[in-house]
């Protein structure tokens, strides 16, 4: 019901109002009469509380593949859509100036372990020659100090050696789980840096369906009934289950990003398709459709004015599904036929007797 359509009925109603209050006489022992209130009947809303929401098939995990080292890509393996194996090389990176390194490492660990050799051969002599009393103590800590530097050297110099064993290594780039080759982000001949993007990999397993849920229908994300189908095949429904809610709307569109699990997929379920995702309430009764003005709400939560059957007021608590563009949908407090005042309700108290109108009636 527009808004606009309840201004003649609300003109005539404080006008019938008005006549009634003009009959009253200056005698204040008189009895108050009965306040004239327009009402309309609860009727079952034909909206539910199920939602449709665009979807997008997703990967469970989805990584970032880079190079653990910079240099210019030599060679690409793989396409984006093709499936790969746990180890399988991606691309390949010049490894001329990583094997030089490598080489050098190399030398510089034969000469620490030349110079050890020759420390470990120093202090053995000097320690014979200090417990026959022909050298003296200081000459002794020299070579001994001498002795542990060298053992020093030859370790970082291993190190050193195993770092640059693994630059190599590091200069092919390989999958690190079974999955699917989603973007390629280089091409041959590209420097890259250490860490770079170059391969987005989306690992085989789990699917799910990635959604943005307005935050009026967040309270039903995990407690509502979802299903999902294909926009290839519609005639099938696929069962999910919320496993992922954003803490925060997104600062652009205020909706918050979800994931749902897809409990039974098929090989007909793939990335990157669309589908629809269906919410629905467990159990839901029934529904209201009300005029946005009947809603009363001082700080107790949402209620509406019922009349009884003897033309009395009853304040009837309710639950707020959602509003709408001139309504708002309610659950719990109604049933169907009761009449419910829709004009005027912050200016009514609980027991009062009223006078029933209708717009038919003015």
């Amino acid at each position: 019901m527009a808004r606009t359509s309840l201004l003649p009925v609300a003109a005539a109603f404080w006008a019938a109002f008005g006549v009634s209050g003009c009959g009253k006489g200056s005698d204040q022992s008189e009895a108050q009469p009965d306040r004239p209130v327009l009402v309309t009947q609860a009727r079952a809303a034909a909206q539910s509380q199920s939602r449709d929401f665009v979807a997008t098939i997703r990967p469970r995990v989805e990584s970032d593949l880079g190079f653990r080292v910079a240099g210019k890509v030599v060679k690409r393996f793989v396409q984006a859509g093709q499936q790969v194996k746990a180890g399988e090389p991606l691309a390949l990176l010049d490894e001329n100036d990583l094997r030089l390194q490598k080489e050098q490492a190399e030398a510089e660990f034969a000469a620490a372990r030349m110079v050890l050799a020759q420390a470990a051969g120093d202090e053995k002599r000097a320690i014979a020659l200090r417990k026959n009393g022909w050298t003296t103590q200081a000459t002794f800590d020299r070579i001994r100090a001498a002795m542990e530097e060298a053992r020093g050297r030859q370790q970082r110099a291993e190190r050193a050696l195993e770092m640059a064993r693994n630059s190599v290594e590091y200069a092919t780039l390989r999958a690190d789980g079974d999955g699917v080759v989603t973007q390629a982000l280089i091409e041959p001949g590209q420097v890259v840096s250490a860490g770079q993007t170059a391969f987005k990999l989306a690992r085989s397993g789990e699917l799910e369906a990635a959604v943005s849920l307005p935050e009026d229908f967040i309270p039903l994300a995990d407690k509502g009934v979802a299903t999902l189908k294909l926009w290839s095949n519609k005639a099938k429904t696929y069962r999910a289950k919320l496993r992922e809610l954003s803490p925060s709307a997104d600062a652009a569109t205020r909706t918050f990003a979800a994931r749902y699990a897809i409990l039974d997929p098929d090989p007909a379920v793939a990335i990157g398709m669309s589908a629809t995702l269906t919410i629905a309430a467990p159990g839901a009764g029934a529904i209201y459709s009300v005029p946005l003005s009947a809603i009363y709400n001082q700080g107790g939560g949402p209620a509406v004015w019922k009349v009884d059957a003897d033309d009395r007021l009853q304040l009837a608590p309710v639950k707020l599904v959602r509003y709408e563009a001139n309504a708002a949908l309610v659950s719990g407090g109604l049933s169907e036929g009761d009449k419910i005042v829709i004009l005027g309700v912050h200016k009514l108290e609980p027991g009062r007797k009223v006078r029933v109108m209708s717009k038919q009636t003015l």
